[in-house]
């Protein structure tokens, strides 16, 4: 995802109804505004990638952008926390779901050096879980937790997708 392309994962969240953020896990107050999310975006991509606490893909499909990836957050060589967002609702519940962590998976590997990929999406949202079995990833469990700053304390499936050293 190029810089410029920010605003549309930032709108993805602050545009979203209350009802589809819960389904996401995610808690609205504590989305950063617009322009801090900025601000973090503007310092994140003047870092090599090797620096950087996140790593973003877009996905296209006949000139849209249709979702996005984040690796956030991730350490060089070894491990990142995937999330997955499809943010056209239409292109929803289609099978892209499936294909695009397929190939952000790819992408995270090759680019971050990576030794394993994880995902936690919140339990009770079945498509990012059925996508993620579908792609290849083992489940690790379910707990309750905060998987990431901008969630509530909800219950979460581990997943993970492992590649072996070369």
């Amino acid at each position: 995802m190029r810089l410029s392309e920010v605003g549309v994962r930032i709108d993805y969240f602050h545009g979203a109804s209350d009802e589809y953020l819960r389904t996401l896990g995610v808690e609205r107050a504590l989305l950063p505004s617009r322009d801090e999310w900025v601000s973090q975006y503007e310092r994140e991509f003047a870092l090599p990638v090797v620096e950087r606490s996140s790593y973003v893909l877009a996905w296209e499909l006949d000139g849209e952008l249709v979702g996005f990836s984040t690796a956030d957050p991730f350490t060089f060589g070894d491990e990142a926390f995937m999330h997955v967002h499809i943010r056209l609702p239409d292109r929803r519940r289609s099978g892209l779901g499936v294909e695009f962590v397929r190939r952000s998976a790819d992408a995270y590997f090759e680019t971050l050096a990576l030794r394993r990929l994880l995902c936690q999406p919140n339990a009770f949202n079945v498509a990012p879980n059925r996508a993620l079995q579908a792609a290849g990833f083992r489940y690790v469990r379910t707990e309750v937790c905060r998987p990431h700053p901008i969630n509530f304390e909800q219950p979460i499936t581990r997943w993970v997708l492992e590649r072996p050293r070369r």
